[in-house]
């Protein structure tokens, strides 16, 4: 199984979907990791859909999980028309790892915030 993490420049899972910096690829195999690599999330400063242009960038990943703080309506709407199930995390990406593999994540059905959130947070 391939699963995205919305990255922090220092390791930590970043509350926002959509305007995180980069992307965690992680592939799990028999409940340990497998390999792993780092993506740059190239819609971060867009003005308007970045929360979209993330989920593509993953999905082009053929991840079949997400783990992030937040994501927001069309990021969501867009992760699902592509099969992919978002998990909420918070911490250190190793650690949220675990909790993955350890089936310990709530799984998100819905959105978490509103349009924009990570614009706001930001300060635009």
């Amino acid at each position: 199984m391939k699963v995205a993490i919305s990255a922090t420049e220092d390791g930590k899972v970043d509350t926002r979907f959509g305007r995180c910096p980069k992307f965690q690829i992680i592939e799990i195999e028999d409940k340990k990791i497998k390999s792993g690599k780092t993506i740059d999330n190239l819609g971060t400063m867009q003005a308007g859909g970045a929360g979209i242009q993330a989920a593509q960038i993953v999905g082009n990943e053929k991840v079949e999980a997400v783990i992030t703080g937040n994501v927001g309506p069309n990021a969501m709407m867009t992760l699902k028309q592509l099969g992919v199930t978002v998990y909420q995390g918070s911490g250190e990406i190793e650690e949220v790892i675990k909790q993955f593999i350890d089936g310990k994540l709530n799984k998100l059905e819905d959105a978490t915030g509103p349009s924009h959130m990570g614009m706001v947070q930001r300060g635009w």
